[in-house]
């Protein structure tokens, strides 16, 4: 009897379910090292609360005295002689090791068998992720320093500002916890002037602060701000930041070599709790996000809808929808809390509430909505898409960078 052939939408269904099961289940979500029962400190061990590390990681973050660890996920004390080994995932890795491995589906978009364009024509691949518990603690904001490919992250560790190389190698940190001079009180988000300054939005010091590549105070900006949050710069370097208490968007000019403010003004005023904001390299558009009061008719616990803007690089509106509009054509009630426009002028935004990467489209033909990301991220809250056509993802909810791509099938996860 001749061989039933798999139909290939099944070996896709279950390539995609392997790489869930390897990536959520199979590796510590603390280093991102996979469990290895053959190696004593990748051994996964089970916690008192129910969450699975190596045991690796949980002798580092136990008290040295006390043999007691506060978990990384729910915050719960556990004590350390009370672990166990995880059998149940050890068995699992056996398992599928045993099975003989099928050949990869090839990933086809439309187009052809290359991407063409940007990112938003189909479902990206995770290529590499890097972090984790204790090198990021809650980062909130992710950029990129140009086609170098390096990637600085603000977070809530005690240096605020942490750089990554382009694996994933961490290099350096700086901007202390705290309101004195060079030190970060509450970074929000952060972003790259085409010179290689790092702009920070500290909205604890209702402040946005320069440092150099290195991690050299440059200087502050207080004029005006209330509370400080999104930021972005355009392709002349010109910082814009939003200010959720002011409700503005506000340019500001600086001369970064002699450390001095040329302009400091709100372009954009009566916003919304303004957050997010991107600024296109193509075009020079700007890309804002709003989040809105409730109406009587959504209930007092549901997702707040969301506003998404297209400015042109005058601050002329050019395109504006929201939630409600969206889920009208889709079905679904995008809240959107980050933007970024990819290499082809796409705008691209984070669906918080799903955790999920959804394109728009060019918003001025009407936004197509297309799922590029899903099942990966827990809560994902920055985004940058790189000239490289690769999208980076910063999760809060992993405390990890995460890196995609549209052409990559195996998924390399790094430290």
């Amino acid at each position: 009897m001749a061989d039933v052939p798999v139909p290939p939408s099944s070996l896709r269904t279950e390539g995609i379910l392997l790489r869930e099961i390897h990536v959520n289940l199979l590796e510590c979500k603390v280093c991102f090292e996979k469990y290895n029962p053959r190696q004593k400190e990748r051994r996964p061990q089970n916690l008192s609360c129910g969450h699975v590390l190596c045991l690796e990681c949980v002798r580092a973050l136990s008290h040295p005295v006390l043999k007691k660890l506060e978990c990384p996920f729910c915050r719960q004390l556990c004590d350390v002689d009370s672990t166990s080994h995880c059998q149940a995932l050890t068995d699992l890795q056996d398992l599928l090791l045993s099975r003989s491995p099928r050949s990869p589906v090839p990933h086809r978009v439309r187009g052809g068998s290359g991407w063409v364009g940007g990112l938003g024509s189909g479902a990206l691949r995770l290529r590499s992720a890097f972090g984790g518990w204790g090198s990021l603690i809650n980062p909130t904001g992710v950029a990129v320093f140009g086609s170098s490919g390096t990637v600085v992250v603000v977070h809530d560790g005690e240096r605020r500002v942490v750089v990554f190389g382009p694996q994933g190698r961490r290099l350096h940190g700086f901007g202390r916890r705290g309101r004195g001079h060079g030190e970060v009180c509450h970074p929000v988000d952060v972003a790259v002037t085409p010179s290689g300054y790092v702009v920070v939005t500290d909205a604890g010091d209702g402040a946005v602060k320069v440092f150099t590549t290195r991690g050299s105070y440059v200087l502050a900006v207080w004029d005006s701000f209330q509370m400080p949050w999104g930021v972005d710069v355009d392709s002349c370097g010109h910082i814009l930041v939003t200010d959720i208490q002011a409700g503005t968007l506000s340019q500001v000019v600086v001369d970064f070599a002699r450390g001095v403010t040329l302009m400091n003004r709100a372009v954009i005023t009566d916003l919304q709790r303004p957050k997010a904001v991107a600024c296109c390299r193509v075009t020079g558009n700007i890309a804002l996000v709003e989040t809105l009061g409730l109406t009587t008719t959504q209930p007092p616990n549901g997702p707040r809808p969301t506003r998404l803007t297209i400015f042109n690089k005058d601050f002329n509106v050019l395109s504006q929808i929201d939630s409600f509009t969206l889920s009208l054509g889709a079905s679904v009630w995008p809240c959107m809390s980050a933007v970024a426009f990819d290499r082809d002028g796409d705008v691209i935004v984070i669906d918080s509430q799903r955790g999920l990467i959804w394109s728009l489209g060019k918003l001025q033909n009407g936004p197509v909505l297309t799922p590029l990301v899903s099942g990966d991220l827990i809560r994902p809250v920055g985004l940058v898409a790189t000239a490289q056509n690769t999208l980076i993802v910063l999760d809060s909810g992993d405390h990890a960078v995460k890196m995609y791509s549209v052409h990559s099938d195996a998924i390399l996860v790094q430290t």
